[in-house]
């Protein structure tokens, strides 16, 4: 009876899509984008830098200094949030570090601090520990209780992020409403997640806060196109950019509507093109390589794919690419035991549904589809909606004679196209 319900409730959460999937119509206008994506605008960058060497030239003349150690750390993090430069984040690290052991890690605000710049590297378990305690010190604890949520949920200790998520409940506090809207996500309840982050969009344009309106502007943008409005979507991605043009992340967002949405891949290229000459994030060379994929163009899907392991061949980057790297291995490279590694180290480090589809998916490729299956019954099934898990799920469930749930699952996949991309949406009709 179990079994039969975690199924019914993945197909719920793919009719859920379904129905607010509209048929599909071009959205995008190059008039709207062009002039964040043709002239690259260095005003943030250049303000930021500048700050850095503000406080790297007060550092330099007063090396006791250690809150000067923090201001630096925090430019460097934001350098690496708009240029993808590693250096910069372990650069912030190392200040970071070198703070708390100042402080004999005895100052909340600073554990929380380098707690947040591990969250980005994906050491997780080094979070926790650190957030544990800041929670002992006590100092500001409603902000250590609101990361103890975060990273509890990425580490798939489920029971403690929902005690944290009780512990700080305020429905007029945006920190609260944006993790109640990642919690409504988590549970499979989209339409949930959207009316918080909707409560939450309020609450940030009440407060005029540029920082806190441009975080919900890209996020209630991924919202909205998880759940078929792209129309929505494409409007928060350029209401991001209006309030700052070097946004990557936006006119990534802006790409994948031309490519997924309008079919347009050469245009989707040019974007893509056009932001990574100064933002240099691994993850964006695969997504050229997906569109040179759809293109039919196999020599420049393999010149991308090699600029990504280039890339994250960087020892710098840790773990924080494992789960790309695992499906590279898996359905481009075919190296099948590279992958179960890294599928393994991801479920050590993070036991989620999502890693467990990795480990799943990397059995499954290497011929080993019963065992594949039975990961999937015993870690995926029922815990997660993402339309790419549960490809991967009808695929295995395929390959281990069970038809009819594939054939549903299938049906259900063709209505996600706009989240799965043309590319998957060819593999989903192979099935």
């Amino acid at each position: 009876m179990k079994t039969t319900q975690h199924f019914t409730l993945l197909v719920f959460a793919l009719l859920c899509f379904s129905c607010n999937t509209k048929t599909s119509k071009k959205i995008a206008q190059t008039s709207d984008y062009n002039c964040y994506v043709e002239v690259e605008d260095q005003k943030s960058l250049s303000s930021i830098e500048a700050d850095y060497a503000f406080w790297d030239d007060k550092l330099n003349e007063n090396p006791n200094q250690f809150p000067y150690l923090l201001k630096k750390a925090a430019s460097l993090s934001s350098m690496f949030k708009i240029t993808g430069n590693i250096d910069y984040l372990i650069e912030a690290e190392v200040d970071l570090v070198e703070a708390n052991t100042r402080t004999h890690y005895g100052n909340s605000g600073i554990l929380r601090a380098l707690s947040r710049n591990y969250i980005s590297q994906h050491r997780f378990k080094e979070a926790l520990s650190l957030l544990k305690k800041a929670e002992v010190k006590g100092e500001h604890l409603k902000g250590t209780q609101n990361m103890l949520f975060d990273v509890y949920l990425e580490l798939g200790n489920i029971t403690e992020a929902k005690k944290y998520l009780i512990k700080i409940q305020d429905f007029n506090d945006f920190d609260y409403v944006i993790r109640l809207a990642k919690w409504q996500d988590h549970e499979g309840n989209l339409d949930g997640a959207i009316k918080y982050m909707e409560n939450a969009l309020k609450i940030a344009e009440s407060s005029n806060n540029s920082n806190t309106k441009q975080w919900i502007y890209t996020n209630i943008a991924d919202y909205y196109g998880h759940n078929g409005q792209i129309e929505k979507s494409y409007q928060y991605y350029l209401k991001t950019l209006e309030l700052d043009p070097s946004d990557a992340y936006s006119k990534k967002g802006i790409a994948w509507i031309v490519y997924s949405n309008d079919k347009n891949p050469e245009e989707a290229m040019r974007i893509l093109n056009k932001v990574t000459e100064s933002h240099k994030t691994p993850d964006y060379e695969l997504f050229k390589a997906e569109i040179a994929e759809f293109m039919g163009d196999d020599f420049s899907k393999t010149k991308y794919l090699n600029s990504y392991l280039k890339a994250v061949d960087d020892k710098k980057y840790g773990d924080m690419y494992n789960a790309y790297n695992t499906l590279v291995y898996t359905d481009d490279l075919q190296r099948f035991n590279s992958a179960l590694k890294l599928a393994e180290r991801e479920v050590e480090n993070r036991p989620t549904p999502h890693s467990y589809d990795l480990l799943a998916w990397s059995y499954y490729k290497k011929g080993e589809s019963k065992k594949a299956l039975n990961i999937i019954e015993t870690h995926v099934k029922g815990k997660s909606f993402e339309p790419l898990i549960l490809l991967h799920v009808a695929q295995i469930y395929k390959d281990n004679g069970k038809i009819e749930e594939a054939n549903v699952l299938k049906k259900e996949l063709l209505t996600a196209s706009y989240e799965l991309g043309p590319v998957n949406i060819q593999r989903i009709k192979n099935i």
